[in-house]
């Protein structure tokens, strides 16, 4: 099994021009701001865009990018494995905006979905953390359950460089592209 390639913040300005940019973040984050160029197809999506990320793969270089690498990294393994050759961007956006690179922000911006991932991950588990010490000091102690459970999948976050609640919430609505934004993906990836 092979691994995918990265490409460190300044190879990828260098090539940005040639590169084909795939954003595997929530539409929400994507419209947060992001490479220029670049083409949002959610993480949860990717398998169904595989026939046309081997095909755009045919005509130039794919660069996988999320907000901090680590989601991207598992879309390019995901490609890899299925013998389409991907990069990643080390660092993500994140990395990409603090070297002082533009990032596009569409002109039209739903402010429900303005939030980023991390920004819904920590506010969910603030929520759910106050309100097991809530439930446990008016209802039933054992409600502080909800609480440890939430700090122990925060630690297991941290150990596995994964996110659970992330991928939870990237199934709520105001997450999830509509079909026909995928189609309009896709339909722009096929004419690169």
């Amino acid at each position: 099994m092979t691994t995918p390639r990265t490409l460190g913040i300044d190879q990828a300005r260098a090539r940005l021009e040639e590169l084909i940019v795939i954003d595997v973040r929530t539409p929400a984050e994507y419209a947060s701001g992001h490479l220029p160029g670049a083409l949002n197809i959610p993480l949860d999506r990717l398998r169904h865009a595989l026939p046309d990320l081997r095909h755009a793969a045919d005509r130039g270089d794919l660069l996988m990018v999320c907000a901090s690498g680590a989601r991207s990294a598992n879309a390019a393994q995901t490609l890899v494995d299925q013998g389409i050759p991907a990069a990643t961007l080390t660092g993500g956006t994140r990395a990409w905006a603090t070297a002082g690179h533009d990032l596009h922000h569409p002109t039209t911006r739903d402010p429900r979905t303005a939030w980023t991932m991390e920004r819904q991950v920590r506010l969910t588990a603030g929520a759910l953390v106050l309100l097991g010490l809530l439930l446990g000091l008016l209802v039933h102690p054992a409600f502080q359950l909800l609480s440890a459970a939430v700090a122990g999948g925060l630690v297991l976050s941290a150990l596995t460089d994964t996110c659970g609640m992330a991928t939870l919430l990237a199934k709520l609505p105001h997450n999830r592209p509509h079909p026909t934004d995928l189609t309009t993906t896709l339909a722009a990836l096929r004419h690169r």
